[in-house]
């Protein structure tokens, strides 16, 4: 298993990478998926959201995993990737494993959308988000913790 320390010294050539397959990910989403609906939208705007009506979600099977070798392999030695991967948010789309989607999931992924609307885009995110996978592990990042105190056990009131 590459140790945090590996991944940050291969990040200056995986970034690139890992930014293109994002990106081209993130232009399917609008295309096969749906807006959110009622509950979805105030799902959104409670974990700070401040553009819900763009977001689109699509459910899938089995979220996607680059293709590209090296990176599926960091994406699922550091957990961002795997069997038990619910969702992934790639800007205002968002991928849903079909018997994964309740409102703790949505909340979270919706998070990760208002983080990447601070941040002012999907590269500028994973940018930042990619340092933290490799400077405190995918447990411990900040903008996973900060998903993870924002998840809702309840939907709310629309």
């Amino acid at each position: 298993m590459i140790v945090s320390s590996e991944l940050a010294a291969r990040l200056p050539e995986v970034l690139p990478r890992a930014t293109a397959w994002a990106a081209q990910q993130s232009r399917f989403i609008p295309q096969s998926g749906a807006p959110l609906d009622v509950r979805g939208l105030a799902v959104a705007r409670a974990v700070g959201v401040s553009h819900p009506e763009v977001i689109r979600f699509w459910t899938v099977l089995d979220i996607p995993a680059p293709i590209d070798p090296e990176l599926r392999r960091l994406a699922l030695e550091h957990n961002l990737f795997g069997p038990g991967t619910g969702g992934l948010t790639l800007g205002y789309g968002i991928f849903i494993r079909q018997a994964e989607c309740d409102v703790a999931l949505l909340s979270h992924e919706c998070r990760h959308v208002q983080q990447v609307e601070v941040v002012g885009s999907l590269q500028a995110f994973l940018s930042v988000y990619l340092k933290q996978i490799a400077a405190f592990g995918y447990d411990r990042a900040p903008y996973e913790l900060d998903a993870g105190a924002d998840e809702l056990d309840a939907w709310p009131a629309t």
